[in-house]
């Protein structure tokens, strides 16, 4: 199922300023990554720490919401940020380019099919998935993959959702969903195996949201706080939620779409929000959830370099990135 839908990494993309080619604590990312064919037999990693990125190059979602389309380019345009990043961590951490996941025919729900089993095979391999879209129906297939891992490893899928958004993105859906879509359909899949439905959303624009929508995600049991509540709320408030939801949990997967960001930020979006959160704000908590140690999984959506002002939002998604990636290592004693 890969063969038409996958494509190995581009590793001309990965260049950079090189200051040593022997000191590693002169190396940058562009020095250090790995590629990863995920067209080969599993391998099993055996280090001390792996992290694996993943494009998602999709608008198809985008596209059936009406949205600005050009997220398709957000992994190409997210690498050639990242190349440039150092290397923070110690040389016992591998960072892997697993390349990237197509969807040129319009066939989202075939896509989406193949990420799943991407991010299974990332996690069957020991790997942290790293995962860059696309639109924001990137979180279907990887929230499902993630899922079938649990439900292999423990019988049973326990995975929380964190998500950093200005939309619930729980609509109805008929057949195929699009970027506004898939945690309801997340929500679907829970009911149809007997398991909860865990979900939180930080960032939610009442401007952006039907008065529906927040009914749905009263009935869901979702949480959520608003853009504004996290803006002018102590910071001990939303601390608090965040615990609560996270303390019975045993495993989270979080994910952004880079519209909860202030366009003054990020303007290469599908859905620019003028009264967004700062990006100081989502580094702070997301770090937080991070420390719990039960985070499985990453991905960022929906940035897009055809609206991107000096690609100001692909590098606030590599601060981003670096900033998961350092966290994790300094927990594990990893970091430099």
């Amino acid at each position: 199922m890969f063969q038409d839908r996958y494509e190995t990494a581009d590793f001309t993309i990965w260049q950079g300023r090189i200051d040593s080619r022997e000191n590693y604590d002169a190396f940058r990312w562009h020095q250090w990554i790995k590629p990863l064919d995920l067209r080969q037999p599993l391998f099993k990693f055996t280090g001390k720490l792996g992290f694996a990125l993943l494009g998602f190059c999709c608008d198809e979602g985008i596209r059936r919401n009406s949205g600005r389309q050009g997220a398709s380019s957000g992994p190409e345009g997210i690498r050639r940020e990242l190349a440039n990043l150092p290397c923070s961590f110690s040389s016992e951490v591998l960072v892997f380019d697993a390349g990237n996941i197509t969807c040129a025919d319009g066939e989202l729900m075939k896509s989406q099919m193949v990420l799943e089993q991407a991010v299974l095979y990332l996690r069957q391999a020991g790997l942290f998935p790293l995962i860059m879209g696309g639109g924001h129906e990137t979180a279907l297939g990887h929230f499902r993959g993630q899922a079938d891992f649990l439900r292999q490893k423990d019988g049973k899928c326990d995975l929380g959702i964190l998500n950093f958004d200005a939309h619930f993105d729980l609509r109805p859906f008929i057949g195929e969903g699009n970027s506004g879509t898939m945690f309801r359909q997340i929500a679907d899949d829970a009911c149809k195996w007997g398991e909860g439905f865990h979900y939180f959303c930080l960032g939610i624009q009442r401007s952006s949201n039907t008065l529906e929508l927040f009914k749905t995600a009263q009935q869901l049991g979702a949480g959520y706080l608003l853009a504004g509540d996290i803006s002018m709320q102590y910071e001990e408030h939303i601390l608090e939620k965040l615990d609560s939801f996270m303390q019975s949990i045993p495993n989270l997967y979080v994910t952004i779409c880079a519209d909860v960001f202030s366009s003054s930020f990020a303007p290469g979006v599908s859905a620019p929000q003028p009264l967004g959160l700062h990006p100081e704000m989502v580094l702070k908590y997301l770090k937080h959830i991070l420390r719990t140690q039960k985070v499985v999984g990453f991905d960022i959506a929906e940035v897009s370099p055809r609206f991107d002002h000096d690609r100001a939002t692909a590098s606030l998604a590599k601060v981003i990135i670096f900033a998961v990636v350092d966290t994790l290592c300094r927990l594990k004693g990893l970091a430099r």
